[in-house]
């Protein structure tokens, strides 16, 4: 393996393990203040078991979305110290301020945490709201900076210098609010049906059904309204890709040619040497439409973009069309929830959907890791869009390969330790919820 190579691995690798960590960080204290509130209202003891039995949760991804996000920092500065040079100055605010907010975000926690019978209940509820509030602030602030990589703003590069800079236009880039907006939507849907499938098991199970019954309820409501929203979301964030990153909308369908009207293509296999795919069904004028609003639009192909700024198409667009399936399928399964809601039949006599819910665990982060590549795949052969490529920032240091190796082993063994104190945790429930007295 190549140091080019083994840096991009590395740095997809920390990616694709700290945006979950993040995810569950920034979604979960949501759920526990939902609970929170519920049981101050109604004085109900499952609700506050509930809300102490999340609370180890967002500890315990707090704590490794700290350690996950810390090595990213590193590395960013130690893989790619020429992209630093320059970008730092330009897109360090919402770095530092992502700083400040997950430093707000550890104080509220401490305090809700060991706040129990200790601080004004009110008070202590609203701990539990800055821990989300916070969080939710910290991934929007890196989206942005990401979102700067995508659409480049607050400089003018003048023969490869970096001149006028403005850190606030850099910061609110024409990219930022959708990538935002499409990011933390994706965040509320992978968790909320991951918690909720969890639940919905031990339903099934038969073990402490009220329990997980509301719990199931609370993580439910945020599934599935993100579900439903977040393709109002991809059609901005579809729009706003074909003008900025005609390449990247490009790969994403496997546009060869341009075409007008152009066709929308759900699944086939692409060939990148014979510029051509297979098998895939086609809806007419539909990406005309979806690009631009307007079915007889133009719609640029590869074939109007110099060679060497082709992304690689086969794997941005196997990534697009596993976010939209698996996306739509979630949809379906929202609307199939609220139609059983409708219908005023109970959830927890409906095994068939509650299955569904467990089957749906793992959908939503796979579509959430599909959906990076396609961002970071899809800007390729850029690191910086149209000013600075991926080949020109790494670092000239050799022996990366062994750096991903040692990162790959750190990883593999956090993810064990997450799932060895979330499965703990799980078991530990009945104990918890027997022991304390439940209103009548």
């Amino acid at each position: 393996m190549d140091d080019f190579l083994a840096a991009r691995s590395q740095m997809a690798l920390s990616l694709g393990f700290h945006i979950i960590y993040a995810c569950i960080g920034m979604v979960m204290p949501f759920f526990m203040a939902v609970s929170h509130y519920k049981w101050l209202k109604t004085n109900n003891e499952v609700y506050r078991n509930l809300t102490k039995a999340w609370s180890k949760g967002v500890a315990i991804f707090f704590a490794t979305g700290a350690v996950s996000g810390t090595m990213l920092s590193f590395e960013l500065g130690l893989l790619w110290p020429k992209f630093m040079e320059h970008a730092g100055p330009i897109f360090g605010m919402p770095f530092s301020l992502e700083g400040t907010a997950f430093f707000i975000e550890a104080i509220a926690l401490g305090f809700f945490l060991y706040g129990w019978n200790k601080l004004n209940k009110w008070f202590h509820w609203f701990t539990g709201v800055v821990v989300g509030v916070s969080g939710l602030a910290s991934g929007i602030l890196v989206v942005a900076a990401n979102a700067w990589m995508n659409s480049p703003a607050g400089f003018d590069y003048v023969n490869g210098q970096y001149l006028n800079i403005d850190p606030i236009q850099a910061m609110f880039n024409k990219a930022w609010f959708t990538q935002a907006l499409h990011m933390c939507l994706a965040a509320f849907t992978a968790t909320g049906f991951a918690v909720a499938g969890v639940h919905a098991l031990m339903i099934l199970r038969k073990q402490n059904q009220e329990f997980h019954y509301k719990a199931f309820k609370i993580a439910a409501v945020f599934a599935t309204i993100g579900a439903l929203l977040q393709p109002i979301s991809g059609d901005i964030s579809a729009k706003d890709v074909a003008k900025r990153q005609p390449a990247k909308l490009a790969a994403m369908e496997a546009l060869y040619h341009t075409q007008k009207p152009a066709p929308l293509l759900i699944g086939g296999i692409v060939n990148e040497e014979k510029k051509e795919v297979k098998m895939a069904f086609e809806v007419p004028a539909a990406l005309s439409f979806l690009a631009h609003g307007d079915f007889k639009a133009e719609v640029k192909g590869l074939d109007k973009i110099p060679e060497s700024e082709h992304p690689p198409v086969a794997v941005t667009h196997y990534a697009f069309q596993m976010m939209v399936g698996i996306g739509s399928l979630l949809v379906l399964l929202s609307l199939i929830y609220y139609v059983t809601l409708w219908r005023k039949k109970a959830i927890i006599d409906r095994r068939w959907l509650l299955k569904l819910f467990v089957a749906a665990i793992p959908l939503g982060y796979i579509a959430l890791e599909a959906g990076w590549v396609v961002t970071e795949v899809g800007r390729q052969p850029w690191i910086i869009y149209g000013v600075m490529k991926t080949k020109d920032a790494v670092t000239p240091m050799p022996g990366i390969a062994w750096s991903f190796y040692l990162f790959t082993a750190i990883y593999a063994s956090l993810n064990l330790i997450v799932i060895f104190l979330l499965y703990r945790q799980i078991k530990m429930v009945p104990i918890l919820y027997s022991q304390q007295p439940q209103e009548q």
